[in-house]
């Protein structure tokens, strides 16, 4: 019995899943303009900041030669708090249009529908890291823990940004329409990557800030991504950057699930 429900349960969530990711491929200017932002952001500011690497105190802040090695960990994380801070326009889109009722009147598992909405952006932004990792390998970037560090590095980006899917939907289940929740979101999605370590090293920060920066999550998510990518394989930095990424992703998962159920009745 115990099988058969859990059966019954993943199968909704691929129902789900399957339709956000075949939206997410038949909108192709989505996925152009999600990439073209971080092209921006390593061609012209990872020339723009080139010089910091040049002063020998800016070089050992960063622990890097180049700036660009020391962003491009950033950029991966950034795409992955946009695409999963921003997803949660598409359960207020859903309603709007109808489709959310419909689901709620099929026999779907309420629970299945925030769970499958955060394993879609899981997909979508190993997707999407992916190609990035491309370009940043064509811009002279190279990944030190090789192709399996890589795949790592995607999977760390991917848990990321399905807990931050979770954030956004616990928070558009509030609203009706997209007037109110672009606000919200968009002064998250701000507060979360000017205080964390992405763009600039903690050590360059005052006080207040690097505080701030040792408790945001984006910061625990990108510094074992950046050793991944500059240093190589360092298991515990590794090992503890997916754990802390994958608890926040269950803890968000658990609470878009109660927001949700508590939305719909």
């Amino acid at each position: 019995m115990r099988y058969k429900i859990i059966s019954l349960w993943l199968h909704d969530l691929y129902f789900i899943c399957r339709r956000d990711m075949l939206r997410f491929f038949s909108q192709k200017s989505r996925i152009a303009m999600t990439l073209v932002q971080p092209l921006i952001w390593l061609i012209f500011m990872g020339n723009v900041m080139s010089g910091m690497t040049r002063n020998p105190y800016g070089a050992a802040l960063l622990g890097v030669d180049r700036y660009l090695d020391f962003m491009t960990p950033g950029i991966i994380i950034m795409t992955a708090l946009f695409i999963g801070t921003f997803s949660g326009f598409s359960l207020v889109w859903d309603r709007r249009i109808g489709f959310l009722n419909r689901m709620l009147a099929a026999p779907l598992s309420r629970s299945a529908i925030p769970a499958g909405k955060m394993v879609a952006i899981c997909l979508q932004v190993m997707f999407q890291i992916g190609l990035i990792g491309l370009i940043a390998l064509a811009l002279g970037v190279r990944f030190a823990a090789g192709l399996s560090g890589f795949l790592l590095i995607a999977l760390i980006a991917g848990l990321f940004g399905a807990a931050m899917a979770g954030v956004s939907l616990s928070i558009a289940v509030l609203f009706k329409s997209f007037d109110g929740l672009h606000p919200i979101l968009n002064f998250l999605t701000m507060s979360l990557m000017f205080t964390s370590n992405a763009i600039f090293p903690t050590a360059a920060m005052p006080g207040w800030m690097q505080f701030i920066a040792d408790w945001n999550p984006l910061s625990h998510a990108v510094s074992p991504i950046r050793t991944l990518t500059v240093e190589g394989w360092a298991f515990g930095s590794a090992a503890q950057g997916l754990a802390v990424t994958l608890l926040f992703a269950a803890i968000m998962l658990i609470i878009a699930t109660v927001q949700f159920k508590r939305s719909i009745e």
